[in-house]
């Protein structure tokens, strides 16, 4: 069957030529099968031998394939062949194993060749830098210096991808001059991957620095996607959209990858009506129909609270992927709406499609969110029936959903037979001591952790510190804070800065609080205001508690948090002028104290309620099994339990 299907091909094909013509052209169309077959039949058919135009070809129809014997076998046709040590075809061999991940044998290829040129040189430093190989990268760039060649922009753009996949934007930096030293400061492919780099390492202003350093006329729609990118990385929303505006402005077109950066970047409630803007953008521009945008539009509308809409278009889709069926659970569960979730699960397995990691990841969040255990269980057996139990990321999910369930035995359990541990692992179990108030434990696991050669991250210091805030052990939280930030060199978030604001309010050093906030080197949240506030409640101070309130407010104008606190605070202090004055503020700005809500599960089925809800049929059922409950606490204690309703 093959031979018939390329009978047609061997009666046109006369000369090397005319083979290597239909071998590129196979390889350019993205027909790597074809481009090998046609290999084949030149080498059992044709009267000349391959030159040195043929190799690279089907060297790269083999790095596209991934396949490493396949680069083999043509190795093996090359030393055969008069071209052994030409440079173009051995670079074409490194630069496929490289491709191939056979990185010892592009190195062993690479060692032996008589003579190198950039091109071996870039093929072999961007094939390293792609698998992170720092140390080996450093090296080869040593060897490079010492043979006298100078680097070209592959090169700085292969170096720029190295660091930038560390994340350490001190390296990126040293590139960045690396690469103006040589003079590739205006090269704008350069000046794009830097963009992209700085943003990957956390580098946002540096970012900005490159991108307005580019002269309009030579700024890409790549570029401007990169921006964008950039932001979307930081969820910095409001900056993405500037630079979206301008581009439209300075008459260049967006792409695909222009909406699909610009729709990640939005990711809570107030954007939504953005994220509808470039919808309407994307319907314009005609990609409407690509199934990528349509699974970002579901997760965008998903995040910012519009789960409606993002049910509307996944309703509508005629064709939907793993992924598609994966970002519409994930809305479910991130509302709290196990139900909804549970019942696209099945769904999704009665119309074929397979769940992967990211799907029971969703699922068991969800779990953890409701402190639904029940199902938490089930969904635990699904994994291990399924053979998905065995990754460590579903492993860390259940560890989190069992300690969110109050079940720590069983998240312990779970840790100790776990044969890989990672530094979420140890921090998913410190955290989850912490949030059911094992704080001492929670404290000698992180002990445990550094013993046992365990670098801890940002999050395991937040939930030390928090362990420390909860457990009354105040004067603690600043030596672990220091810890952090002078031996591990971690940069504080906004959540640290929350916690020592908390820490030293509990400790009744409110003027302190107040001299640190106003001394972090970004700007504070409503978190770290409402831990002050909070603190100033305790201690009834109402000068730094009215400041603490001024300022939430300018950030959260509509939450009721801030005045039902300085309320308090003011009936603490008899001011019952302050606190009519507070009630007033309320209904003149017309905010409102949503009830709490509580949830619970009856026949497998999740109910949310609140008091008012004992006169509805659903709520009737859900208090009956409290009364229960209540009945059953008393005849094992001997006393009754009394529960409030508010």
């Amino acid at each position: 069957m093959v031979l018939s299907i390329a009978t047609p091909i061997l009666n046109k094909l006369s000369s090397v030529a005319a083979w290597n013509s239909s071998i590129r052209q196979a390889v350019n169309h993205g027909d790597y099968q074809k481009a090998l077959l046609l290999f084949r039949q030149f080498k059992l058919h044709s009267h000349e031998p391959p030159n040195n135009f043929t190799f690279p070809f089907v060297a790269k129809a083999c790095a596209k394939l991934s396949n490493p014997k396949f680069s083999q076998i043509i190795h093996a046709h090359v030393l055969k062949s008069p071209f052994s040590s030409d440079v173009y075809v051995q670079t074409a061999l490194v630069d496929t194993y490289t491709k191939c991940s056979h990185l010892e044998c592009a190195h062993k290829l690479f060692d032996e060749m008589p003579v190198r040129d950039i091109a071996s040189w870039n093929a072999i430093i961007v094939g390293f830098s792609q698998v992170g190989s720092f140390d080996r990268v450093s090296l080869f760039l040593k060897r490079m210096r010492i043979d006298n060649i100078v680097p070209d922009a592959v090169t700085i753009i292969g170096l720029t991808q190295l660091v930038s996949g560390m994340k350490n934007g001190i390296l990126l930096s040293s590139v960045h001059c690396f690469g103006l030293k040589y003079g590739f400061g205006e090269n704008i492919s350069v000046a794009n991957t830097w963009i992209s780099g700085y943003a990957k390492c956390g580098e946002l202003l540096s970012a900005e620095i490159v991108f307005s350093g580019i002269d309009l006329e030579y700024l890409s729609v790549v570029s401007w996607n990169a921006m964008i990118s950039g932001c979307a990385c930081f969820q910095e929303s409001d900056k993405a959209i500037g630079v979206y505006q301008k581009m439209l402005r300075d008459g260049h077109v967006p792409d695909l990858s222009t909406i699909l950066n610009l729709l990640t970047s939005f990711a809570e409630t107030k954007f939504v009506y953005h994220g509808m803007l470039i919808h309407a953008h994307a319907l314009k521009l005609g990609c409407d129909a690509d199934i990528t945008l349509l699974n970002t539009l579901i997760s965008m509308y998903s995040k910012c609270g519009d789960i409606n809409s993002a049910r509307y278009i996944f309703d509508c889709m005629s064709t939907r992927s793993c992924v598609t069926w994966t970002v519409m659970i994930g809305g479910y569960s991130e509302k709290g709406d196990l139900d909804e979730a549970l019942s696209l699960f099945r769904d999704m397995e009665v119309h074929g499609e397979k769940p992967d990691l990211v799907t029971v990841i969703h699922l068991i969040s969800a779990c953890g969110k409701i402190g639904a255990l029940e199902t938490g269980k089930w969904i635990d057996h699904y994994t291990v029936s399924n053979g998905l139990k065995k990754n460590l990321m579903v492993r860390n999910a259940f560890l989190d959903m069992y300690a969110k369930c109050g079940s720590m035995g069983d998240s312990l359990d779970l840790f100790h037979t776990m044969n890989e541990k990672s530094v979420v692992s140890w921090t998913t179990l410190i955290s989850g001591f912490a949030l059911n108030g094992q704080f001492l434990e929670a404290l000698d696991n992180f002990n445990q952790m550094l013993k046992s050669g365990f670098k801890p991250n940002h999050v395991t210091f937040l939930a030390i510190l928090q362990a420390c805030t909860h457990a009354g052990f105040l004067e603690k939280g600043p030596e672990i804070y220091n810890t952090m930030t002078r031996e591990y060199r971690i940069k504080p978030g906004l959540d640290h800065y929350a916690c020592m604001t908390d820490l030293l309010g509990r400790l009744g050093k409110l003027d302190e609080a107040l001299r640190f906030i106003k001394e972090m080197p970004i700007k504070p949240d409503a978190g770290v205001w409402g831990a002050l506030l909070s603190a100033c409640k305790i201690h009834r101070n109402l000068e730094i508690g009215e400041y603490a309130a001024k300022n939430l407010l300018r950030l959260e104008p509509e939450a009721a948090a801030p005045y039902v606190e300085m309320a308090n605070i003011y009936a603490s202090a008899n001011d019952w002028k302050g606190v009519a004055d507070m009630r007033m503020k309320m209904k003149r700005e017309k905010v409102t104290k949503s009830p709490g809500q509580s949830v619970v599960q009856v026949d497998g089925k999740c109910w949310s309620f609140t008091v008012e809800d004992r006169c509805r049929w659903e709520g009737y059922r859900v208090f009956e099994v409290l009364d229960g409950l209540v009945l059953q606490l008393r005849d094992e204690t001997g006393d009754l339990f009394v529960y409030e309703e508010f």
